[in-house]
């Protein structure tokens, strides 16, 4: 028989390092030639990797959450064949396993027969003088015994006591006394709180001192530190503003009930893309990137939208590229495909990176405001809240209207409130009167 070593492999372009979020196998499995045999994360994106080889898992040379260098040594396979396959040029000491059970029982025997032979040696001595015992405790009450109070008795106690039970929360009538005429001494009050305390509870609750420890790893990790980083960079103005969509709301039913049935069913995501295009061509600014290291803003002609989508292992963001070369329909059926894929972890690193703005939506659990958090290194993101029907007043009356609100964040740095105000605004508008948004300027 012979090893095989697996090193962790190159998952992609310009990629030193790649996070350990899943193994598939364990010490002892046989696997079989493409088997999964672990699933790393690098910028988002989770890379399975298969085995080259039919083997039995002899060592796994990391923990789920290390972050290993690409080259490193990953797993060591038990394969057919005389000599040992490991790739030319690996480090066998930092791939070595562990010591063996065996090597370990044989060095506890060479001490078990070392001290055997100090024994023989040493003859019948007599045994070492016995310790003294240490001297006798009074025995600790550990129970308490009834309270056997009359109903509407008061408790006798001090005011010490009292003011001890009050400070503690607990109700001296649930304490018995051990003092003449069952009077409540500090002793009682020690022993309740040390083995009573459960007394003076409701039936049914009881404490839970529990702590799970959860290590953050992989797309969480990734989240933290990219929040951390925008919050820690970005000095974020979060500007909100109420849109009426009641027009939007019926053109997009209009369009639903008469579409084609290749077309994918509207929601109100593909509007509020086409016209963030239009408002953007206005004030190109927005739609940027900052290297806030080289102090430059590198402005883009093309509108790569991000979708904020919520997944099974966290928030992603893939990317609807050249929204602005798209129209209402093809917005739609991109930004369904690439949410189905980042729900299903099938989106690729290329899906999920390039966005030039954000859009962020819970959808029915939107909320009255929210203050959304830059995709850095971007300098505006648009948060999208729920939808409700409310009064407005029209000018003689108060009529039911389908109202939304837009809270939008933008790097401060760059833009400035009135810039942000008047990006807003005329979304506001487009949104408000939908026809504008297939008119072209």
């Amino acid at each position: 028989m012979g090893e095989h070593l697996i090193k962790m492999p190159d998952v992609g372009e310009g990629i030193a390092e790649a996070e350990l979020v899943e193994w598939h196998v364990k010490v002892g499995d046989l696997v079989r030639e493409d088997a999964v045999l672990a699933a790393v994360m690098t910028d988002k994106a989770t890379v399975e990797i298969p085995s080259p080889v039919d083997g039995e898992v002899l060592w796994l040379g990391a923990e789920i959450g290390d972050v290993v260098a690409i080259g490193s040594p990953l797993i060591r396979l038990k394969v057919e064949g005389e000599d040992s396959v490991a790739p030319a040029g690996q480090d066998e000491k930092a791939a070595e396993p562990p010591a063996r059970p065996k090597d370990i029982e044989a060095q506890a025997d060479g001490a078990v027969k070392s001290s055997e032979a100090i024994v023989e040696r040493q003859g019948k001595s007599a045994p070492p003088p016995r310790p003294p015992e240490p001297p006798q405790r009074p025995p600790v009450r550990t129970h308490l015994p009834s309270v056997a109070r009359a109903e509407g008795e008061r408790p006798i106690a001090s005011p010490a006591i009292r003011l001890r039970a009050r400070e503690a929360g607990i109700d001296l009538r649930q304490i018995p006394g051990s003092g003449p005429a069952g009077r409540i001494t500090h002793e009682d009050l020690d022993a309740f709180f040390t083995h009573g305390r459960q007394v003076a509870k409701a039936p049914g609750l009881a404490q839970n001192n529990s702590v799970e420890h959860v290590k953050v790893i992989g797309l969480r990790r990734k989240i933290a530190e990219k929040m951390a980083l925008a919050k820690s960079r970005i000095p974020h103005i979060t500007y909100v503003e109420e849109v009426d969509v009641t027009a939007l709301e019926d053109l997009r039913a209009a369009l639903n009930a008469n579409k084609r049935a290749e077309r994918p069913k509207l929601t109100l995501l593909p509007f509020l893309m086409r016209a963030m295009v239009k408002a953007i061509a206005e004030q190109p600014h927005l739609n940027a990137i900052y290297d806030d290291d080289a102090g430059i803003v590198h402005q883009h002609g093309g509108v790569h939208i991000g979708i904020a989508t919520q997944t099974g292992s966290g928030l992603m963001v893939p990317v609807v590229k050249h929204a602005e070369a798209r129209d209402l329909w093809d917005c739609a059926a991109e930004l369904n495909r690439l949410a189905e894929a980042a729900k299903a972890g099938l989106a690729s690193r290329e899906e999920l990176s390039g966005s030039t703005i954000t859009i962020t939506s819970l959808g029915a659990m939107g909320g009255i405001v929210t203050t959304p958090v830059i995709n850095y290194p971007e300098v505006a993101i648009v948060g999208v809240n729920k939808m409700v029907v409310r009064p407005v007043w029209d000018g003689s009356t108060f009529v039911p209207r389908k109202m939304m609100n837009l809270s939008s964040s933008f790097d401060h740095r760059i833009i400035d409130g009135w810039d942000a105000a008047v990006f807003i605004q005329r979304i506001k508008t487009l949104l408000e009167t939908p026809a504008m948004i297939f008119v072209e300027a």
